[in-house]
């Protein structure tokens, strides 16, 4: 095996050697040799005796259509003959072009096919993060006694943190791999994510999905990255648009996972006489499935090889390579077929040494903070070279085009349910009922009271037992003699009201829900201290409905991005979709009903699917290897940004006017969509 390899290495000048595989030689170094090891001449005729698979007629032969094969060594041909052509290519260039024909030998099959159910599953996750909070908040407010101000700030950091994992993550995979980082980021997800379904405290719940979302964030910028380079070029678009539709299959996992049980209280148990550990903190923990399980796959999972030539980490990287090709071809049914390759070029990064230490030099801590130094000089050195002269535009062109794309979608998503919510809020108040100056003496009230209004009232003796009381309202009303047990109360308050020897045994009924009220031998007894979940009525199916539904809706912007990514290119996607997309958010203004709204959800969501598969498979193609993990990772982060104020700002106008949210998504999708448009065609374009 010794003697094969010295055979089949090319010496060029400079002594610089580069791997051979295929059929035949060329000048610069790129010689081809067969897939099979050579034989001897009495052994020939025992291999090539009958018919070899090699020999035989394939399918299309007749019809004139070149053999898969052919077109291969067409594209190298013309690469080499590019290079002659040209002036000589850097090392960088040689190891990209060496390094798509490697990956066209190793075919694609099982060995990618498992990698993307284990990247997907950690994109699948990340869209999963995306809900957690929103579908949780409902219950956790009650459970966790939240303020309004504390409900707007639980939301927004979950946004926060992402940004920060993306940014912190992308940067970090480009210098210490994207295998190590994505196992700790989603390691980190896991971690908080338990925690936070065990928090007693808003403090606590708070600071443990911050540092959950800090994990999740580093997926996305990871994820996209390490797949790419395992894909040869004429499969690489249509497969990181497959890898898209992991995300909605994370939506989907949390709208649907949320129906089953957050409504379902009785599935929550005590934990002592502090926590109740209700069935909205098993959802917490049920979300996070996803995560755990693409943790345990990429411990069986390799480093990209690719990563590792650029840090001149060449034996691991031809394990990895050769790994890849035999798991494929063996899957195939040809396990004879040999990974011939026996050197590949690695250049050396010198600027990216780390200072290494001598072991006995300093403490262990000085060490770690002299190494931890140099790391993030290194990786802010590397978000600065993004607007380098030969990437400034690219950079620029992409932060609009993120931008727009997510202050709008991100922008759309919340004001979808918030709209839904307002209109259902309208409908409520259309019915309710006023009750004035009545006169109630003597009366067992054993039924619910929702939905009223009770001005001037005069109650005397009466007993209020076991009842729900939600949107009840209480003014200048006297309460004399009465008994309120067992109560549970939503927005119920008593305002300027005179309560005299009254009794309040096991109410939910505290001091904030009596405004500007006077008492007078008024007595509580086992009040329910802390705060409590309203009733199952409280979680409206709707709002999880109308999350599965934009969801499911992505579905068919999937495939079609999928299946003609390559086709039509993924410029002419990205443009196409978020100009249609702008046409959708303009018909918002014919919507009046709950059903429109959800329709023209559905249509947004299917559209910009199609958009964001092409602009997450653009920025995988235009950086290079030593910096695409840091751009997706800047890009992204500067996605969370503008879905922050996307969010914030749409919300803000819920109730007061569609027109500014609908003009300010419909402009952010025009101005995407045109800038879109001047990205260069990466389609032939080989992985730098």
């Amino acid at each position: 095996m010794a003697d094969h390899y010295q055979n089949n290495v090319y010496h060029q000048g400079g002594g610089d050697s580069y791997g051979t595989y295929g059929e035949g030689g060329g000048p610069d170094g790129y010689g081809y040799q067969a897939d099979y090891p050579p034989q001897e001449e009495d052994a020939a005729s025992d291999v090539t005796e009958g018919h070899d698979d090699e020999d035989q007629m394939y399918e299309g032969e007749y019809q004139g259509i070149p053999h898969p094969d052919e077109v291969k060594a067409a594209q190298r041909a013309a690469r080499e003959k590019s290079r002659e052509g040209g002036s000589a290519a850097s090392e960088l260039e040689e190891l990209s072009e060496q390094y798509e024909d490697i990956m066209q030998d190793c075919g694609h099959g099982k060995f990618q096919w498992m990698l993307f159910m284990v990247l997907g599953l950690a994109l699948m996750a990340d869209g999963v993060e995306c809900y957690v909070v929103a579908f949780a908040l409902p219950s956790a407010e009650k459970d966790l006694c939240l303020s309004n101000a504390e409900k707007g700030m639980l939301g927004l950091v979950v946004f926060l943190s992402m940004m920060v994992g993306a940014f912190l993550w992308g940067g970090l995979a480009d210098k210490t791999g994207r295998r190590r980082c994505l196992i700790l980021a989603l390691g980190i997800n896991c971690i908080f994510a338990f925690l936070s379904s065990f928090a007693g405290s808003y403090g606590f719940f708070l600071f443990f999905r911050l540092l959950s979302g800090i994990g999740i964030g580093g997926t996305v910028p990871i994820v996209y990255s390490y797949f790419s380079e395992f894909l040869q070029m004429d499969k690489r678009g249509e497969h990181l648009s497959w890898l898209c539709m992991f995300w909605m299959f994370g939506g989907i996992y949390a709208s649907f996972t949320a129906w089953g049980v957050i409504p379902r209280y009785g599935w929550g148990f005590s934990m002592g006489t502090e926590l109740q550990f209700h069935s909205w903190r098993v959802f917490v923990i049920i979300a996070a499935l996803p995560a755990v399980t693409s943790l345990v796959g990429l411990t069986f999972m390799p480093e990209s090889p690719r990563f590792l030539l650029e840090h001149a980490k060449h034996d691991e990287a031809w394990m990895i390579l050769k790994q890849v090709h035999d798991t494929n071809w063996r899957a195939k049914g040809k396990p004879e077929k040999v990974f011939t390759v026996t050197h590949i070029k690695a250049p050396k990064m010198a600027e990216d040494e780390l200072i290494e230490i001598q072991s006995g030099t300093g403490t262990p801590v000085q060490r770690w903070a002299v190494r931890s130094l140099t790391l993030c000089k290194l990786v802010l050195r590397n978000m600065a070279s993004l607007l380098s002269a030969e990437l400034r535009f690219a950079t620029l062109f992409m932060a609009t085009i993120w931008f727009c794309m997510a202050f709008s979608y991100y922008g759309l998503s919340v004001w979808f349910p918030d709209m839904i919510k307002h209109l259902q809020y309208e409908e409520y108040e259309t019915k309710v009922k006023t009750f004035h100056r009545e006169r109630v003496v003597d009366v067992r009230f054993d039924f619910p009271l929702k939905n009223q209004i009770h001005k001037e009232g005069e109650y005397k003796r009466d007993t209020f037992i076991g009842i729900e009381m939600k949107s009840v309202r209480f003014e200048d009303s006297l309460f004399d003699n009465c008994t309120f047990e067992d109560i549970r109360s939503t927005n119920t308050v008593f305002e300027n009201c005179t309560i005299l020897s009254t009794v309040f045994y096991n109410t939910d009924l505290w001091e904030e829900k009596f405004i500007d009220c006077r008492m007078e031998n008024t007595t509580f007894e086992h009040n329910k201290h802390g705060c409590h979940l309203d009733s199952v009525e409280e979680n409206d199916v709707l709002i999880y409905l109308v999350s599965f539904l934009g969801s499911l809706a992505v579905l068919p912007g999937n495939i079609i991005s999928a299946l003609f990514v390559e086709k039509i290119g993924r410029v002419r996607i990205i443009g196409g979709s978020m100009l249609i997309s702008a046409g959708c958010s303009f018909f918002l203004f014919l919507s009046f009903s709950q059903s429109a709204i959800i329709a023209l959800q559905c249509m947004f969501c299917a559209v910009s699917a199609a958009a964001w598969n092409g602009i997450e498979v653009v920025t995988v193609e235009l950086y290079p290897t030593s910096k695409r993990a840091t751009a997706f990772g800047v890009l992204n982060a500067l996605c969370k940004l503008a879905a922050i104020l996307g969010s914030s700002i749409f919300a803000s106008f819920v109730g007061i006017t569609k027109a500014i949210p609908i003009l300010l998504s419909f402009a952010a999708l025009v101005c995407g969509g045109l800038v879109a448009l001047k990205l260069p065609d990466t389609r032939q374009k080989i992985l730098q």
